[in-house]
């Protein structure tokens, strides 16, 4: 299945896709008698995202096709939601040379956060800070976790998932170059988040380490590595990182990229990921 939330009569909308457009969840209530969460967020963190996607699998999605649809040219993309309560982003995770990852996985994930005032949608615009001179955008795959979970073990790492989406990080490359330390500043302004606004859940993303994740820059393919050549997979981020802090419903991990491209004004970045529309930002 996969849910979105677009823009509708001035109105942000949890959905579910279908060919045509969208139905809304809030469609879906009046039409099955069903009182789930209308938005993408409400839905994860009330945990109810896993009754949907059984209902769905389980003759749902036929009978999607007699509800009324907002058909994909009437409506706009959004992010997924505005507020997660973490937004974790992992650095340096792909290896060119397959061989070398037995050795990279002895050392440990750089982590790092970003706030949710850097969230932006597809069609957005990032905008370069005066206070930096080279700035870079990557796309990556994000991670939507789907239920709260401490110390979780790598084996059940995965089903904490709610599902996966396209992602856009963006840093002030200068800033970071100067110091290690100013990481956190240099990923944090506004706008440095483009944030997908389609979700796609596990069962329908097909092998996941499979999945290619591609930098495009300017109409061009920049970058691109499959979840393969990750030195530290999603799982084993999943079990990493909860031994740190509790993940929550709606939490969000940017997994890294293949490679970043130097974004200047006028320039358009996008991520493509199988199974999702690509996301894109324009520059200023």
């Amino acid at each position: 299945m996969k849910l979105a939330t677009i823009v509708h009569d001035g109105v942000e909308q949890g959905s579910i896709a279908v060919p045509e457009g969208y139905v809304t969840l809030a469609e879906l209530n009046r039409r099955t008698g069903a009182d789930r969460p209308t938005n993408v967020f409400g839905l994860i963190t009330s945990g109810r995202l896993k009754e949907l996607t059984a209902w769905y699998k389980e003759g749902g999605q036929e009978k999607l096709a007699s509800l009324p649809v907002i058909p994909a040219g009437e409506a706009s993309p959004a992010p997924l939601y505005r507020h997660p309560r973490k937004i974790w982003g992992i650095g340096m995770n792909y290896t060119a040379d397959a061989s070398q990852l037995a050795a990279l996985r002895e050392e440990e994930p750089v982590s790092f956060m970003k706030p949710d005032t850097s969230i932006i949608g597809d069609g957005e615009d990032i905008v370069r800070p005066a206070q930096s001179e080279r700035v870079t955008a990557e796309a990556e795959l994000a991670i939507i976790i789907g239920r709260t979970c401490r110390n979780v073990s790598e084996d059940d790492a995965l089903s904490a998932i709610a599902g996966f989406t396209a992602a856009i990080d963006t840093t002030a490359a200068d800033i970071h170059a100067r110091h290690m330390r100013y990481l956190t500043r240099a990923k944090s302004f506004d706008t440095f988040f483009t944030f997908g606004s389609e979700l796609i859940t596990p069962d329908e993303a097909g092998e996941l380490m499979e999945v290619q994740v591609e930098t495009w820059h300017n109409g061009g393919l920049a970058h691109a590595a499959k979840l393969t050549n990750m030195i530290f997979p999603p799982a084993y981020l999943i079990a990493f990182h909860s031994q740190v802090m509790t993940l929550l419903p709606g939490d969000v991990i940017l997994t890294g990229t293949p490679g970043a491209a130097v974004i200047r004004s006028g320039d358009v970045v996008e991520c493509r990921i199988q199974g999702l529309s690509p996301l894109r930002s324009g520059v200023r």
